[in-house]
């Protein structure tokens, strides 16, 4: 069986699945996820959301950076067509961000997560598949080469090679290979919260229970007691009861008391300390989970929860994806995260300044905009009293050896231009086409080009 159909047959599971074996022991190198219950709590999906969004909002990019003898560096984009098609859809069930987003949910509840590539015949990748696994074990091959073996939800357990695996680690302290599991930080506080939803659940359960004691002086066979009762109940306590004179009345046979339930209700003080506890474990505050932040917050939040994770899925998808010649070449996998899209309409609109020196592309700045790109919009513009791109060779060139005056006057413009300083104070240089040490050539002419046109 080929390792595509191995995946696939563990996407789509098997009608004869074996049994499942529980783990009992857990080695050093290794880890495996809580029961699900961290998961099925509200409070912690609602946490965890924010940095999943922004996490899929992220765009991957194949990037070829190179640079020849002369210092001159070339960027190329997306060069390849299989690289370009395989970071939009990583494999048939699912898009890139889609992926993105199961590997955050899975980075955030287990401190790890793992993806597969799948290389063809040539060693090229192909597929992406991420790997939900319940238990993952550091082992060794036979060739002392490092694997990782997983455990499935159907029983299933595969074991790859690590350098054919994507792994993300969230607090990686204990171990050499695996990240923490949060667990054993966040059980403890999940079960605080557990048991005051349940005490409340109570509460409200034992508002059904037995109200009233009917104390029947005499001796009565039981079912008289069950039916005096019952009676009592439908006469009196039932709000359907035809007799709405809102007085209950008893003989000497009888005497009734009533039963006060004394359930413990936690305030809302304790159970707001409990909810600030677990958004300060995820680094995270109502105005996120609300999606009622602005612009400082956001950046906030971004800076410190997922542009750590962005920087590190962008090596580790360079790091396994490409061999180490690849990457001497230039190769490198890029996540790009606009988190200017919570930005406010004034911080937007004064990136103009960021687009009027190149720093910023028209297409790139009417992304944050939320407008589509344009024709000719990836290109970089400069303003005219901002460009010094090709300003000292255009200078370099009108050096004659004619007028040294002259001359003087442009080496100095050059040397502030290079030291970053204003030109202003230089002197007034002639502008192109005027004529310099009575030669008459153009400016920027080469000398030999100038006497021949004498």
């Amino acid at each position: 069986m080929s390792l595509l159909e191995r995946i696939k047959k563990a996407f789509n599971g098997d009608a004869n699945a074996g049994e499942v074996y529980k783990m009992i022991t857990v080695a050093n190198d290794s880890y495996f996820t809580y029961d699900g219950k961290i998961y099925k709590s509200d409070i912690v999906r609602a946490c965890i959301r924010p940095y999943v969004r922004a996490m899929g909002k992220t765009v991957a990019k194949h990037v070829l950076e190179t640079e020849d003898e002369e210092g001159n560096k070339s960027i190329k984009v997306n060069p390849s067509m299989y690289m370009r098609i395989m970071l939009q859809e990583p494999n048939p069930y699912m898009t890139f961000q889609m992926l993105t987003e199961k590997v955050a949910w899975q980075l955030k509840l287990n401190g790890n997560a793992f993806i597969l590539i799948v290389r063809d015949e040539n060693g090229i990748p192909r597929q992406l598949y991420p790997l939900p696994a319940t238990g993952a074990v550091a082992d060794w091959t036979d060739d002392n080469e490092l694997a990782i073996k997983f455990y499935f939800a159907s029983g299933k357990v595969y074991q790859f090679r690590y350098r054919d695996l994507i792994h993300l680690r969230g607090d990686f302290f204990q171990h050499d290979i695996m990240g923490d599991n949060i667990a054993e930080s966040l059980v403890p506080l999940m079960e605080s919260v557990t048991v005051m939803d349940k005490g409340i659940i109570e509460a409200v359960k034992s508002s059904a229970i037995i109200r009233w004691i009917l104390k029947l002086n005499g001796g009565f066979r039981k079912e008289d007691i069950k039916q005096y009762a019952e009676d009592f109940a439908a006469d009196y306590l039932s709000i359907e009861s035809s007799t709405g004179i809102g007085v209950a009345a008893t003989d000497t046979k009888a005497e009734l008391k009533q039963v006060e339930p004394k359930n413990y209700v936690p305030n809302a003080a304790q159970q707001d300390r409990q909810k600030e506890r677990i958004l300060e474990f995820f680094n995270t505050n109502e105005q996120i989970v609300q999606s009622k932040e602005e612009g400082d917050v956001w950046n906030s939040y971004y800076e410190q929860q997922v542009e750590p994770d962005v920087k590190q899925m962008s090596e580790e998808y360079t790091r396994k994806i490409f061999s180490q010649r690849q990457r001497a070449f230039g190769n490198y996998i890029l996540f790009e995260a606009y988190n200017l899209q919570m930005a406010s309409l004034k911080d937007k609109l004064e990136l103009k300044d960021m687009v009027d020196r190149g720093a910023l592309t028209p297409n790139e700045w009417r992304y944050t905009m939320g407008f589509g790109p344009v024709e000719g919009g990836d290109t970089p513009i400069r303003r005219l009293d901002t460009a010094v791109v090709n300003q000292i060779k255009n200078l370099a060139n009108r050096i004659q050896g004619k007028d040294p005056e002259t001359d003087k006057a442009i080496i100095e413009t050059i040397n502030r231009l290079i030291e970053g300083r204003s030109t202003d104070e230089s002197k007034q240089l002639p502008a192109p086409g005027e004529c310099s040490g009575g030669t008459g050539e153009r400016a920027g002419q080469p000398a030999k080009a100038a006497d021949a046109a004498e």
